[in-house]
């Protein structure tokens, strides 16, 4: 399809993979809106894209409650001309810690954000998409879904669920002409990543890659997928983590 008629839905946008995934999406011509907390560096986002030649617009929300899902799924449709086509469920929060010392609100606002939000997004775009027989929705998750890390017993088990619905949402709407599929990346610099300090070097160098991912290098992975350039590609996930779940 034509790409300056295609919408795009980033969630955290503002920031790390999700902006450059923006930027990326907008260079192609497809009009991007970008969805965080910060208005301040929404506004940012939107100049940079804009200075650039491209459409972007961006939508407030702290994607905790199927209510807030549903009003940005509302407000993106709107600002899409009646359409998205496609979703990135790029938003996550990636608290470390001993399982004995996770509260209970700890616990309920990684669960919200990082499968609730997604969840719903999907529950409001996916059958629009499906009726206009075309979508795309990438999924961002990560290597520690994978396999044991202590301390990461929350995000990774959040980021696990991820990984099963991308399966489950391929079965439900692939048939109807919408791709679903995740990415699972590696430790990446990231202004997020930046309270791990020298942890971030420490897990990277487990892979054969031997360092940390740029937020550019993930952006080209979840665009492949989310473009007509991995057409033939259903329910899959996308190791981008320096080949450290391949050994």
């Amino acid at each position: 399809m034509d790409a300056n008629s295609l919408t795009a839905l980033i969630t955290g946008g503002t920031s790390g993979i999700g902006r450059a995934t923006a930027k990326k999406l907008a260079n192609l011509g497809i009009h991007v809106l970008v969805v965080g907390r910060n208005a301040k560096r929404g506004d940012e986002t939107l100049a940079e894209i804009r200075s650039a030649g491209g459409k972007a617009d961006f939508i407030s929300s702290d994607l905790l409650y199927a209510s807030s899902a549903r009003e940005v799924a509302k407000r993106a449709i709107e600002l899409g001309d009646g359409h998205v086509d496609i979703l990135v469920n790029n938003a996550g929060i990636f608290p470390f810690g001993p399982t004995d010392q996770t509260t209970e609100e700890e616990f309920d606002q990684v669960y919200s954000l990082n499968v609730k939000a997604p969840y719903f997004l999907v529950a409001e775009l996916a059958p629009l998409m499906a009726k206009r027989g075309h979508g795309a929705i990438v999924n961002v998750s990560t290597m520690v879904a994978d396999y044991g890390v202590s301390g990461m017993s929350l995000y990774g088990s959040s980021k696990a669920a991820i990984n099963l619905l991308t399966k489950s949402w391929a079965a439900e709407y692939g048939p109807r002409g919408v791709r679903v599929n995740a990415v699972s990346p590696g430790p990446t610099r990231t202004e997020g990543a930046e309270v791990m300090g020298e942890g971030l070097e420490q897990l990277a160098a487990q892979a054969p890659a031997g360092r940390p991912a740029t937020a550019d290098e993930i952006a080209e992975a979840i665009v492949f997928l989310a473009t007509d350039r991995s057409s033939f590609i259903h329910g899959a996930k996308l190791a981008v983590d320096g080949g450290r779940t391949a050994i």
